[in-house]
């Protein structure tokens, strides 16, 4: 309540290993953090998400999207710590998206020979399939309710762990599931899996033991009601930015038309 997740990301400097790259969230965007987080150790590099409102000036383009930038320091930051200076630098690279949006995200990695574009971008994606893993466990396996009973560190961690690795299961059973039915695992649906692994615990609570490997079986072969129409492949968009629209109701006239 009183602290903000910046200062306790601050105590985290040093930790990180060398070679390193560190993705952080967009509400961690801040010079301070991110200049001693990358002097914190041999090339501990980080990578964030850009903000809506996000000002910058590009000193140098690699390409359309990759770009050389320098951007400005809050007052209160440079008041609260005068050795940043007045700007800061990083490498910025831009995605479009189909609906027009622009987004995309800095990073440290700022020489383009050494770090390639398209393994920024790999990263950067992969963040994304992880960000999902967490929403698929927060909201659909816990159903956005805290679970965590204990009043002991030890038993909160036996949560934790318990929590993971019901998790790991039904991910497990998916990748089987996928391997069947010679298909992706990603188009297995976690929602439905989830389901049918629950119900089949209730049954096998209740069953007797050695039914259960025909029961799994079974599982396994119902899977295939699980399988998610292959993704069609995006077309590639050009850059632009899409048009807001207004707030307020307007009405037009032709400039040519006369009042009756």
């Amino acid at each position: 309540m009183t602290n903000s997740e910046i200062s306790y990301a601050q105590q985290l400097v040093g930790s990180a290993p060398e070679n390193s790259l560190t993705l952080f969230d967009r509400g961690f965007m801040s010079a301070e953090l991110f200049s001693s987080w990358q002097g914190g150790g041999e090339n501990t590099h980080w990578l964030t998400p850009i903000k809506s409102k996000f000002r910058y000036d590009i000193l140098e383009s690699y390409s359309d999207y990759d770009h050389l930038i320098e951007m400005p320091i809050s007052p209160q930051a440079q008041a609260q710590y005068p050795h940043l200076g007045k700007t800061w630098k990083a490498r910025l690279v831009l995605i479009p998206s189909p609906k027009g949006e622009i987004k995309g995200f800095i990073t440290s990695c700022l020489c383009p020979e050494k770090y390639a574009l398209k393994e920024l971008v790999d990263v950067y994606w992969q963040r994304w399939e992880i960000e999902r893993g967490y929403g698929e466990l927060k909201q659909y396996q816990l159903v956005n309710k805290p679970l965590l009973r204990s009043l002991k560190s030890d038993g909160i961690y036996q949560e934790l762990w318990g929590i993971l690795t019901s998790y790991n299961i039904i991910r497990l059973e998916m990748a089987e599931i996928a391997k069947q039915h010679k298909v992706e695992p990603l188009r297995i649906s976690f929602v439905n899996a989830l389901y049918l692994i629950q119900d089949e615990f209730i049954w096998s609570d209740t069953g007797a033991p050695g039914a259960i490997p025909k029961a799994l079986k079974e599982l396994r072969d119902n899977g295939k009601r699980l399988i998610l129409p292959e993704k069609r492949k995006r077309k590639p968009y050009p850059r632009a930015v899409l048009k807001k629209a207004t707030k307020y109701p307007s009405r037009s006239r032709d400039k040519n038309a006369t009042r009756s």
